[in-house]
């Protein structure tokens, strides 16, 4: 299904190296999760850095028709005023998170432990994403659901009006699952337990302490055990938003990949638990370092210096997915034009990502020359040791991060590559073209 209004894009590799500093968008994760902390804190947070893409705008406007006040006073400068624990009031009309999962399933979450009646929708790619996966558990708190056959949206929510804590084992490793059980247990009496067996992004862990929640973290031999204790004060806290690490990945990809490039990205997160595509390519040889390395609002940050490297082909553990699953797609990239074969094992999360995101990276490569094949669940390339063929056209399938890897792609590839509709870049990198072309001379990336 495809956008109503696609806008290709084309990529070419450029007459001259990609060089200079830039800063990319702000953490998506995190700013989503700055406005829903705002919105249920006492005061007003000030927030910097948010992530003015299409996904955010859907919280912040969410949290608008939840009761917060959100108001922007900046460019990525907004304020929210809260309304406390508990004290979210039913919204007069549907909500509508367009292409976030992220947004979808931390709010129903928060609304399970509210006792209000919520609709929630979205666009075609997130109505064919499961929901199921969170509305499981948070039926534990006496919220109840009504979906689509599959769990999907549209569904209603009627949340709990004596919210009762949730005791539960993620089955697979996801930070939205983890996040929506504990913003649920926020307004529920006693603890909230969650455990997961392999860790997952902890900003949300980082972000209830910042707001003054008391959150414990113990690694046992069931998994990693997060504790929340329920019904805290949170208390209205200035959140600084660092660089998205995910967004991160495509110009540090371009760099090591463009022969000549030196590309700075700065004021990236370097949060561990997002950093696995960093030391991925560190293992294939990647001139990557970081400097200015400091602690902002809880979390990480630093700068990244990218250099051309020539890649060798690795292996990518299983246990490494949660800390990268978005960024597989461009790692795929780096992989057609390393020496040798990388295989990339445990990658079943991916089916479920805006697109079957496996499937597409896998065409992705297939069009444009090379050799890549899916067993089970682990994605093998087999690398060029140079310039990758080129000339296909990619289908997008309404996924941002396709089309920005089979852009970066382009760049370093013999024959222009063109990403069928580049229109959804803009729900996690608004500007990403004018931001990559300004890197070079001419316009690499340009309508076809």
């Amino acid at each position: 299904m495809s956008h109503p209004d696609p806008r290709p894009l084309h990529a070419s590799a450029p007459s001259a190296p990609l060089a200079g500093r830039l800063g990319v968008p702000g953490d998506k994760s995190i700013s989503h999760r700055a406005l829903m902390f705002g919105a249920v804190a006492v005061g007003t947070t000030e927030i910097s850095g948010l992530l003015e893409g299409e996904d955010v705008l859907r919280t912040a406007a969410a949290m608008r028709a939840l009761g917060a006040t959100v108001d922007k006073t900046g460019p990525g400068a907004w304020r929210v005023s809260g309304r406390g624990v508990g004290g979210l009031v039913e919204p007069a009309d549907v909500l509508d998170m367009g292409n976030s999962g992220t947004a979808a399933r931390l709010l129903l979450g928060l609304i399970s432990g509210h006792p209000i009646f919520a609709v929630m929708t979205g666009d075609a790619s997130l109505r064919r994403r499961p929901m199921k996966r969170v509305t499981d558990p948070l039926s534990a708190t006496g919220a109840q659901f009504w979906t689509r056959d599959g769990g999907r949206l549209p569904l209603a929510v009627r949340g709990a009006a004596d919210p009762l804590p949730i005791d539960y084992v993620l089955p697979v490793a996801s930070a939205q699952v983890k996040s929506a059980c504990l913003l649920a247990g926020l307004c529920a009496p006693g603890t909230t337990r969650v455990v997961e067996k392999e860790p997952t992004r902890d900003h949300t862990e980082n972000m209830l302490r910042h707001f003054g929640a008391t959150v414990s973290v113990e690694d046992t031999a069931e998994g990693r055990v997060i504790r929340l204790e329920g019904q805290p004060e949170l208390v209205a806290a200035p959140v600084l938003v660092p660089g998205d690490p995910s967004s991160a990945a495509f110009p540090i990809v371009a760099a090591l990949l463009v022969p000549g490039s030196r590309v700075v990205v700065e004021n990236v997160g370097l949060n561990p638990l997002r950093t696995g595509l960093f030391t991925t390519l560190r293992e294939m040889g990647a001139a990557l370092r970081v400097e200015n390395e400091r602690i902002s609002g809880g979390e990480p940050v630093g700068d990244i210096v990218a250099e051309y490297t020539e890649l060798s082909g690795v292996t990518v553990p299983p246990h490494r997915a949660p800390s990268m699953i978005d960024e597989y797609p461009v790692l795929a990239v780096a992989a057609a034009a390393a020496r040798g074969t990388t295989r990339m094992k445990g990658l079943a999360e991916l089916r479920v990502k805006e697109s079957d995101r496996l499937a597409a990276t896998a065409a992705l490569l297939a069009g444009n020359g090379i050799k890549a094949e899916i067993e089970g669940d682990d994605l093998i390339v087999h690398g060029t040791g140079g310039a990758i063929p080129g000339g296909g056209t990619v289908e997008t399938h309404m996924d941002h991060r396709i089309a920005m890897s089979a852009l970066v792609m382009g760049l370093a590839a013999r024959a222009p590559v063109t990403a069928d509709d580049a229109a959804f870049i803009d729900t996690s990198f608004p500007g990403f073209a004018a931001l990559m072309n300004g890197l070079t001379t001419g316009t690499p990336l340009a309508a076809p």
